[in-house]
């Protein structure tokens, strides 16, 4: 997952608001978004080449998502997949003081890394790279592959879009989709230097990416309304970025 953009506790109608774009090598094998055969409580997208997701949500109200942190000069070696994480969060028993105390002991065994993670009550955020980890603050914010809220100009203009369509009279999950489809690449003057190179930056600088070895795969819309209805809608795309599948689910949630 490279750009995740929500609302947390700032729409009158809405807990949570996420639209997040999962930017992956196309080769890689992914099961879509689903309920899991061996954790049905679990509603996510599954990577079958290490067994974990990058977003998912779960009947009990659980919430999970994760980015990369790129910075290819700090690298573990053989690090376990960082979408175990989300797994292992989503899966688990632990309660939120529980997990940030694993996060704390073992965050450092994976690549960089940020995690948000919680309940509709409550989202936190963990990075493994020194960044302020804690409560989400209500508001708009938006995570790509740098810290929480870094002002780079794909996480600029995500949060911005989603800003207009909160404040449009009514919104689908179809302009939070639109909002996250642009594939325009962003000025040099503009592009962070993460240690990949000018071109590099450049071809991972849109908000959707359009390469033809890595890019966005999917797009995933999260709405939590007050009264505890999840809607939760995946579109995904095949390697000329056409639409392939458009799934929803929805529930309520039902805390154990």
């Amino acid at each position: 997952m490279c750009l995740i953009v929500f609302a947390n506790n700032h729409h009158p109608h809405y807990r949570l608001v996420l639209g997040a774009n999962r930017d992956e090598y196309r080769d890689r094998p992914t099961d879509p978004a689903g309920y899991w055969a061996d954790h049905p409580q679990v509603l996510a997208g599954r990577d079958r080449q290490a067994g974990g997701t990058w977003l998912g949500v779960t009947r009990d109200g659980k919430v999970a998502a994760v980015t990369n942190y790129r910075d290819p000069r700090q690298q573990t070696v053989d690090p376990p997949s960082r979408g175990r994480l989300v797994a292992d969060y989503l899966t688990g028993t632990m309660d939120i003081a529980a997990f940030q105390s694993l996060l704390n002991r073992d965050g450092d065994i994976y690549d960089g890394f940020n995690l948000l993670y919680g309940t509709v009550d409550q989202l936190y955020y963990f990075t493994n790279r020194g960044g302020s980890s804690g409560p989400i603050q209500a508001g708009i914010h938006a995570l790509s592959n740098h810290l929480l809220d870094t002002r780079w100009p794909k996480v600029l203009v995500a949060r911005k879009r989603l800003e207009t369509t909160l404040a449009m009279t009514a919104f689908e999950p179809d302009d939070i989709f639109t909002a996250l489809a642009d594939p325009a690449p962003f000025a040099d003057t503009l592009l962070p230097d993460t240690g990949i190179g000018l071109e590099r930056e450049r071809g991972l600088s849109p908000l959707f990416i359009e390469g033809s070895v890595y890019g966005t795969r999917s797009t995933t819309v999260v709405l939590i309304d007050r009264d505890n209805h999840v809607t939760f809608r995946e579109r995904s795309f095949d390697d000329h970025h056409q639409v392939t599948a458009d799934t929803q689910f929805e529930f309520r949630i039902a805390p154990q």
